[in-house]
């Protein structure tokens, strides 16, 4: 019996299930050439939700950061998880877009591949393993374990063969919400060991607790390899401590032959990281415990906990607890795995929040429920159906969602033009437009910063301070009025910014004299709200549409694309008049009866919290009682 392998999960799911995916490179890579040393089977670096929070939240380039952290594990194997035909993101990309973006993962520095489907839908997978065999990656195909009426061994056992057909390396039982039972794991490994006959690999999020008896169960069935990470971000929804593990096995036939003194060294290191940004340890609760009834991932369970903090609803959380099991048997069951963790996560929030269930609904799971995200494993509830889709078109059953995404490298190439310096960030624009070309735009300005401030240097003494925030922001102002220089004095230090490539004094003095530019004061996120009680005199019969949550404002579709309505379009009950981004979702906001648009109150991309008035919309059919009084 050979020994039981370890990936270790603690700079990809093992942050991302405790600490929401906010871990900055500069804390990894100090210890990064130990974990090298300690001989993992692979270290799960990438993919999943790092990829656009690092973007997000910690001003990243996700490339950058693989590339880092290979220079730095030279002798491990780096992994990462793809969500299928989603990639790394929340929607279908089209199969060139698949292909390229697997080949660059590759030649940046990833070997093993873990590759899922929300839905276990064997089409979501194909072009991911083409692409993969194609570079010489290693295929892991995942399966999405979850239980319900619909999911049984037979069933998995049926997807793992399809997989295998595919071309898989080995097989991996991704149990993201921590279900598995050690009795149901050793009989799922047999089975696997039996009659697909591929390496088997053990994804168990602790959870519940049982995780540390499941990885014990399995190497005693014939798993090869088990997921852990190290102790400061194990547990609660992470994945059991390698330290754990490997005592566990130590002098057994399974022993993992891993140094456990090294662990231990390694394992201090985070904890000083745990320390410092004052994160949490993972802890597993009642709620917790409860998992064998809400079926709730570890990552799942942290990003509901930070959605609702931001809502300022935490206290709701034993409510959309409750709601979350109905909503997945409304909806055929989905497994609980991104995207359709978030999809039905946020569905479950909206009800509860909103007090109508239903009555808000993303694209997003307007879409799956339509089937443009794979076939639902079960039947999903007709009147539920009825309500979401409408007059809406259903998939037809024969059709790969895939194949509908037909975008191309050279459209996406054209669209971000000469922000992107390389294909990893066309792909980054492919992928998430929007914060591609923020993060693009910011950076390609940092370096006209650094152009400048080269150029200006002479001008300034080696005490005098400059901020960089304030060069930035004139470079925006520049940039954006087309002048050549602007100039700001300040208690005696003068500050030039001369746009290379433009005329300089000679265009300031044609555009305007400038003597001092300092960025406007940002408006409030409830400006809308204050707006409409400032005394502004409205029609009576006018009915305001306001933000249910909050998040950020966008009149159309996506960037470019003409508005849902104008001021004056008449729009239909249950008309989508805008979308507010929230929970990484795009959430549709629809009039509530027929009437006129009369006044959309919110420039796009604005940030709103909740209540934040959208729109006022003059139904019709109802007369103003003061109007009609005068006319009398």
């Amino acid at each position: 019996m050979p020994r039981l392998q370890i990936m270790d999960t603690t700079i990809r799911d093992g942050q991302q299930s405790l600490w929401a995916t906010r871990m900055p490179i500069g804390d990894m890579l100090p210890i990064l050439p130990k974990m090298d040393r300690v001989g993992y089977w692979a270290i799960e670096a990438w993919g999943g939700a790092t990829f656009d929070t690092c973007m997000r939240f910690l001003d990243e380039n996700p490339w950058e950061r693989l590339r880092s952290i290979k220079a730095q594990t030279p002798n491990t194997p780096l992994a990462m998880l793809s969500r299928g035909q989603n990639l790394v993101g929340y929607k279908h990309y089209s199969r060139e877009i698949c292909h390229r973006f697997i080949k660059a993962a590759k030649r940046n520095g990833i070997h093993v591949f873990r590759v899922f489907d929300a839905l276990n839908d064997i089409r979501n997978v194909v072009d991911n393993a083409e692409a993969i065999n194609e570079c010489g990656g290693h295929f892991e195909g995942a399966i999405s374990y979850t239980m319900s009426p619909v999911h049984t061994l037979d069933s998995y056992l049926d997807y793992g063969q399809k997989l295998k057909d595919l071309g898989a390396d080995s097989i991996c039982i991704k149990d993201m919400a921590g279900m598995l039972t050690p009795y149901r794991t050793e009989r799922m490994v047999k089975a696997f060991n039996a009659e697909i006959g591929l390496p088997l690999h053990i994804h168990c999020h602790y959870v519940g607790g049982m995780a540390p008896a499941n990885i014990l169960k399995a190497a005693e069935a014939g798993a090869a390899i088990a997921d852990t990470a190290h102790a400061p971000l194990a547990f609660g929804n992470s994945h059991p401590a390698v330290e754990m593990i490997v005592a566990a096995l130590q002098e057994s036939r399974y022993d993992t032959g891993l140094d456990l003194d090294l662990l231990f060294e390694i394992a201090e290191y985070w904890e000083e990281v745990r320390k410092r940004g004052h994160y949490k340890r993972g802890v597993s609760s009642l709620i917790h415990m409860q998992v064998y009834s809400h079926q709730v991932p570890g990552g799942m369970m942290s990003n509901l906990l930070s959605q609702l903090e931001v809502q300022n609803a935490s206290d709701r959380l034993p409510e959309v607890m409750r709601e979350i099991p109905k909503v997945r048997a409304e909806v055929g069951y989905p497994p609980l795995v991104t995207p359709m963790s978030q999809i039905v996560g946020t569905q479950a929030v909206f009800n509860v929040l909103t007090g109508k269930r239903w009555g808000v609904v993303s694209k997003e799971m307007k879409d799956y429920i339509c089937g443009y995200y794979g076939k639902a494993p079960g039947r999903m509830d007709k009147d539920i159906v009825a309500k979401v889709v409408g007059n809406s078109e259903m998939l037809p059953p024969d059709v790969a969602p895939g194949s509908l995404v037909t975008t191309t490298y050279a459209q996406v190439e054209e669209e971000i033009g000469d922000l992107a310096k390389s294909e990893e960030d066309v792909l980054m624009y492919a992928l998430f437009p929007n914060e591609a070309r923020t993060y693009l735009s910011k950076h390609r300005t940092s370096e006209k910063v650094d152009f400048l401030m080269e150029q200006e240097s002479s001008h300034t003494k080696e005490d005098d301070y400059v901020d960089i925030n304030q060069i930035r922001e004139l470079v925006r102002v520049a940039e954006e009025s087309g002048v050549g220089e602007i100039v700001v004095e300040e208690e005696g230090t003068r500050i030039a910014v001369r746009m290379p490539g433009v005329a300089g004094a000679e265009a300031v003095a044609a555009a305007a004299p400038v003597a001092a530019v300092a960025p406007a004061p940002a408006a409030p996120a409830s400006a809308a709200a204050d707006a409409a009680s400032d005394g502004v005199e409205r029609p009576s019969n006018w009915y305001a549409v306001t933000a249910p949550m909050v998040g950020t404002f966008y009149t159309s579709p996506a960037p470019g694309e003409p508005p849902f309505v104008q001021v004056g379009d008449e729009v239909a009950a249950k008309q989508t008049l805008c979308i507010v981004e929230a929970m990484k979702l795009m959430n549709e906001i629809t009039a509530e009866e027929m009437g006129t648009v009369r006044e959309v109150c919110l420039e796009d991309a604005t940030p709103v919290e909740f209540g934040t008035v959208l729109f006022y919309i003059e139904p019709h059919g109802a007369a103003d009682p003061a109007a009609e009084k005068a006319n009398v």
